[in-house]
């Protein structure tokens, strides 16, 4: 059996992912030992997979030519190269492409969601090979933008205020620190402490108001540090201090009175 020196040409790989059984046998026995076409092809199908999921050919839209353009860019096409992508897309018009297929065509299409075995002349390959790309294109171009935005989101952390919590004189040599964040809709505070503590009790971390009349608990901390969401009704500039305590196991939610550090917000 011959075999091919050159890769499929793309527009086989088109056919063959829309269900067009075209290839040659030398083309075949290329398909299934080149990785390169396989991995070409393996691509193509998802995305006509995906595309068949949720709309007809006819439903699609051709993206417009900035998209065109910025495609072309990515694969180092030439600025003609982009407007000649866009015009062939714009010509695809799917209402007339199915007028002129035969019923019987229409209908198998229809039956088996685009996968007859029957093959497509060439003028309505080119319709549903542009159609394919527009597919590809638009799954890309989705892609890239909500991947953008997700990188965005995770890079949306500010930094609304710190604190150096200092040891109180029955913990010597304990230090900590306290960072409050913004991170999406969400205030949290990263505590960290280190000090030396009794491994039976708890450490627990609270808000304070300046003049200790008012106190919240935002969890105990596990090791060294750990993060508290705020809750959206307390006003971090009046409570103020960042406390973490030593608290026994003794089942009393309030607070044991044996500070380890403590330590005033400061904001940015």
């Amino acid at each position: 059996m011959p075999h091919l020196e050159s890769h499929l040409d793309p527009e086989v790989l088109t056919l063959l992912a829309i269900g067009e059984p075209v290839a040659t046998p030398a083309e075949q026995d290329h398909l299934s030992t080149c990785p390169r076409c396989a991995v070409e092809l393996s691509a193509l199908t998802r995305t006509v997979v995906a595309g068949r999921s949720t709309v007809l050919l006819e439903d699609l839209e051709s993206p417009p030519e900035r998209v065109w353009s910025r495609i072309s860019e990515e694969l180092g096409f030439s600025a003609s190269a982009a407007t000649s992508g866009a015009a062939a897309a714009a010509e695809i018009d799917p209402a007339a492409e199915t007028a002129r297929m035969d019923p019987a065509d229409v209908g198998a299409l229809r039956s088996t969601g685009g996968t007859a075995q029957t093959p497509v002349p060439r003028r309505r390959r080119s319709g549903l090979i542009r159609g394919l790309f527009v597919l590809a294109a638009s799954v890309a171009v989705l892609g890239v933008v909500v991947g953008g935005w997700a990188l965005t989101r995770q890079a949306a952390v500010v930094e609304l205020a710190s604190a150096e919590l200092a040891a109180f004189p029955d913990h010597p040599g304990a230090v900590g620190s306290a960072v409050v964040v913004e991170r999406g809709d969400e205030r949290v505070i990263e505590v960290t402490l280190e000090a030396d503590v009794d491994p039976d009790s708890n450490r627990e971390v609270w808000l304070i108001t300046e003049d200790a009349t008012e106190i919240i608990s935002l969890g105990m901390l596990e090791g060294q540090t750990g993060e508290f969401v705020v809750p959206d009704a307390v006003d971090l500039r009046e409570f103020v201090l960042v406390d973490v305590s030593d608290e026994p196991v003794d089942g009393d939610p309030t607070h044991s009175g044996d500070s380890i550090v403590r330590g005033a917000l400061d904001f940015a």
